[in-house]
């Protein structure tokens, strides 16, 4: 995806305390940096990542499926809020929510997640705990596009991390925090920077050959 309009517009999904969306927040006070938040969504009003957002002047806005009749209509909701703030990247910070056909229709190929673990290996809710009990040498983090699978889109980025023979999982799983949120930051700055295109399975950043 290339697009001349700089700084692109970047939503931010979120579902808790909003430590990747702070990083990519501090990230983006340089100029330089290619990406701007233009709004962040949360499903839960009680997210102390929206307090966040506020205070640094970023308008929020609470989608949450208690307030839909099922989870169609919400998943509708979601993506037209989404729509309405015409996004170029779309970044799940924490979203604890599986994206729905609607949002990834209209924004498939832009929507990016993280992964605590070194995907394809170790995908699903218990990242940090599978690679322990499987006695992983070494684990990380993966940011890569979303589809409509659980942890299966393009890989983007990566970061491995050293799993110490003294490691449980919650030392584990901040150590891995620790360097993903620098490593959303950074990737999403590029994105922004350099554009990228999706070849299968393979994201490249940068324009490529042919196109404009």
């Amino acid at each position: 995806m290339t697009n001349p309009r700089l700084p692109r517009r970047l939503v931010v999904l979120i579902s808790g305390a909003g430590s990747t969306m702070r990083a990519v927040l501090e990230a983006s006070a340089d100029p330089a940096y290619g990406a701007q938040i233009v709004a962040v969504i949360s499903e839960r009003a009680d997210a102390a990542g929206l307090a966040i957002a506020a205070d640094a002047g970023i308008p929020t806005q609470v989608v949450s499926l208690a307030d839909f009749e099922d989870r169609a209509r919400w998943d509708e909701a979601l993506a037209d809020a989404i729509a309405r703030l015409e996004p170029d990247i779309v970044l799940c910070a924490g979203f604890m929510r599986l994206l729905g056909a609607p949002s990834l229709e209209r924004f498939g190929g832009r929507i990016v997640n993280t992964h605590p673990a070194l995907l394809p290996s170790y995908p699903g809710a218990h990242g940090v705990r599978d690679a322990l009990e499987g006695g992983a040498k070494v684990t990380g983090c993966t940011v890569m596009l979303v589809d409509e699978g659980v942890d299966t889109g393009p890989i983007i980025a990566q970061a491995a991390i050293e799993v110490w023979d003294t490691d449980t999982e919650a030392t584990l799983h901040e150590r891995i925090k620790q360097v993903e949120r620098g490593l959303v930051a950074t990737t999403v700055g590029r994105m922004a920077r350099e554009g990228w295109t999706v070849d299968g399975r393979r994201v490249t950043m940068g324009e490529q050959e042919g196109e404009a």
